[in-house]
């Protein structure tokens, strides 16, 4: 529910006609009382102080209409004890004559005065919770794009401006507040109401409820009692007016997410089609050259010229099953079907065997690997870290030249082992550090080299699903880049 802005109205501000009126007649009897009091210790007729005092109780509390009563009656009793219970006209003095002619105008004036003194505070207090109500509202709703929560605030905040129930419609949702849910009928006068909407009045009535179609749809309802004023009314039907381009805001942002979700992921699907499209066409083009040079004119080739054949049909046979592999595992990764199997395992065996597989694919690079002492085992999937490696030492490879070393090596710190691989490849910007392990993201100085992307992503998934982590940092010398992955150290 919405705060509150202002102070509750008081069990006199909700009594009916009748109960004030009733006030009227006890305030006039108090005042009396008391006057007879008065009467009684002191002797004198002259008691209009109490009679006035009720008088101006009464226009204060209860309004100007049970004070016209109490002055009516006050100057009743008033006149039965300047009469001296007498009442003939040789009773009166010419001073009592004066004073019985000017308490009823002053009484009258007086209540008439506090009275509206008292309506129009009444009013400004009205008008000041509704103003009140539509600022916070407002801010709230602009603060949210969510069209559920703005319909149920809204209906609160309805329900507060009017001073009792309130309830918004939008199709089959009926979000409803304050004391007072609406009936069937009034809920049918509102779906005829919205239906009508564009061919008829865009307001109505209904068993007491106000009824108002919003702008895009769905109808606002309140009932207020006692009925509000007309600058009261404007102000609510403003509310229900913001309340409505929330709502149409909110899900116009909600279908803006949706258009340029769907752009983004139609991007994506373009840029993966081609860059798969490459990485495929590229090693089955020299695999199909290399086996058909092989069936056509194996027999004319010498040992070393068919050796270089079946080596390169290897090699891109590999590359191929290493690019299924990663689709495979980012499939999997994305479906929560990464299965994970962590233990103690032997560090320094998985990072041998991996620096192994990528001998004949390093070309002219140099691999070098130095493992600390302290740092040769793990707690991990040992078939998943060499997934992790071995894309990172093919990223490795891809990026750097001919001549350059590549070092694998591992450290023990904060009870994790961390094994890192530094390139000298071309680096990336700092700026872009953050962004190497995004799906589909490739560095500005990778347009030139084919890929898809999704190495890096891939090893982020799996060192996480192992409880571990991948990071990038740019080397000291700024010369290329250091991957490094971390995963809990054996106790």
């Amino acid at each position: 529910m919405p705060r509150r802005l202002l102070p509750s109205t008081t069990w006199l501000g909700r009594l009916n006609t009748p109960a004030r009126y009733g006030v009227a007649l006890l305030a006039v009897m108090v005042s009396s009382g008391i006057s007879q009091m008065i009467y009684l210790m002191t002797g004198s007729e002259r008691i209009s102080g109490p009679l006035f005092a009720g008088v101006l109780v009464t226009s204060y509390l209860v309004g100007a209409g049970p004070g016209y009563l109490a002055a009516i009656l006050s100057y009743g009793v008033y006149n039965y004890y300047l009469s001296e219970f007498q009442f003939h006209l040789a009773s009166y003095s010419p001073e009592d004559v004066m004073l019985v002619v000017i308490f009823p105008v002053v009484a009258a004036l007086t209540g008439s005065l506090t009275g509206r003194l008292r309506d129009e505070v009444k009013a400004s207090e009205a008008r000041a919770l509704a103003a009140a109500v539509l600022f916070e509202a407002t801010r709230e709703f602009a603060a949210t794009d969510a069209a559920e929560l703005i319909r149920a605030r809204l209906a609160d905040y309805l329900a507060t401006a009017a001073r009792g129930p309130a309830f918004v419609l939008d199709g089959d949702v009926l979000c409803a507040a304050g004391d007072g849910t609406p009936t069937p009928m009034v809920l049918s006068a509102a779906r005829a109401l919205a239906q009508a909407n564009g061919a008829a009045q865009v307001d109505g009535e209904a068993a007491g409820w106000r009824l108002q179609v919003l702008a895009g749809g769905g109808v606002a309802g309140w009932r207020a009692d006692p009925p509000l004023r007309e600058d009261e009314e404007s102000l609510v039907q403003i509310l229900a007016d913001a309340g409505a381009v929330a709502i149409a805001r909110a899900e116009l942002a909600v279908g803006k997410a949706e258009v340029e979700a769907r752009a983004r992921t139609e991007d994506l699907r373009n840029a993966l089609l081609s860059s798969i499209s490459h990485d495929l066409r590229t090693p089955l083009a020299a695999v199909l050259a290399s086996a058909s040079s092989l069936q056509e004119f194996g027999d004319k080739f010498d040992a070393k010229t068919r050796r270089d054949l079946t080596d390169t049909i290897q090699e891109e046979a590999e590359r191929l099953n290493a690019f299924v592999s990663n689709l495979l595992n980012m499939t999997r990764l994305e479906g929560g079907a990464l299965s994970v199997d962590c233990a103690p395992f032997d560090l320094a065996e998985t990072v041998e065997r991996t620096r192994k597989r990528f001998e004949r694919l390093r070309g002219k690079r140099t691999i070098t690997c130095s493992l600390c002492e302290g740092a040769r085992s793990a707690v991990g999937d040992p078939v998943l870290f060499d997934v992790a490696l071995g894309n990172v030492l093919e990223n490795a490879i891809r990026y750097s030249p001919d001549g350059a070393a590549i070092a694998l090596s591992s450290v023990l710190r904060d009870g994790q082992v961390v094994v890192q691989v530094a390139d000298e490849g071309p680096g990336v910007p700092a700026g872009e550090l953050g962004k190497l392990f995004d799906k589909f993201y490739r560095g500005s100085g990778a347009k030139r080299t084919s890929g898809t992307g999704l190495g890096l992503s891939i090893v982020r998934g799996v060192m996480q699903g192992m409880g571990g982590q991948a990071n990038a940092a740019l080397r000291a010398d700024a010369s290329g880049l250091v991957v490094s992955l971390s995963l809990p150290a054996t106790e």
